[in-house]
């Protein structure tokens, strides 16, 4: 079993910054596949980004990328998401999830996921 604690979440206006954290903790984190989802209120949860357990591989949907960076430290159980330049429709609950696996999945099918931290960006 995996805990997983998001954190990070705020109010910011467009083209400012947020870096959110994930605290993982049970299973050794080094084995699983760690990955950000989103929830813009009123719409179906969508991917963001992903990485390996060696953080030597990453995925990322169009929208973010040149803007976000996933990123982990598994000395410390955290993966992060580095968010900048960001834009109203970046507004949504952000997911931390994980599985197992070598490779990035970037459809739901995770078997852990947190309680989700708000992200607003304003106008």
């Amino acid at each position: 079993q995996v805990q997983l604690v998001e954190s990070g979440g705020g109010l910011v206006q467009a083209g400012g910054s947020l870096r959110l954290s994930c605290a993982a903790s049970g299973r050794a984190f080094t084995t699983i596949i760690m990955g950000w989802f989103r929830q813009p209120s009123g719409k179906e949860r969508e991917f963001v980004a992903a990485i390996n357990f060696s953080g030597g591989r990453t995925s990322y949907v169009d929208s973010v990328k040149g803007r976000f960076t996933i990123s982990r430290d598994n000395a410390k159980n955290t993966v992060y998401l580095q968010m900048n330049s960001l834009k109203p429709e970046d507004t949504a609950v952000y997911y931390c999830a994980a599985r197992g696996g070598l490779q990035i999945v970037t459809t739901p099918d995770y078997d852990h996921w947190g309680r989700g931290t708000q992200v607003t960006v304003s106008s």
